[in-house]
Parts: structure tokens; C-alpha cells; sequence
């Protein structure tokens, strides 16, 4: 699944999140040109809460 995570702004922002969903057991694949991460191993509502959880705003795309 794929969100869009507008407060997400900069590398050290990619690297949170994906190290929020690594340790969640999931894997997240951020782009930051287009502000959105794919997130696969976690149904939608636990990777939306990992995301949260990290500090950032997730909005499914």
C-alpha cells in the first residue's frame, strides 16, 4: 500500500520511517520528489500507525 506523508521532507525523514516499518517487520520504499512511501509485510491500518508512531502525517494515496 502507498501513502502520502506531506511532513515528510528530507532524508533524515525517509530514513525514520523506514526504520520505523524495518523494525514493525515490514519494509517501506520512500520517494521524496513525490512525498509518498510504499509499505509492504504490514496491513494498512499497523503501517499507518508505525508511520504516526515515527512523527509523520500518512494519508493513503
Amino acid at each position: 500500500m502507498k501513502f502520502h506523508v506531506e511532513d515528510m521532507s528530507c532524508g533524515h525523514c525517509t530514513a525514520a520511517i523506514e526504520k520505523a516499518v524495518a523494525e514493525a517487520g515490514g519494509r517501506a520504499a520512500t520517494d521524496l520528489a513525490t512525498r509518498e512511501v510504499a509499505v509492504e509485510g504490514l496491513d494498512a491500518t499497523r503501517a499507518a500507525q508505525v508511520i504516526r508512531d515515527a512523527g509523520y502525517t500518512p494519508r493513503p494515496v
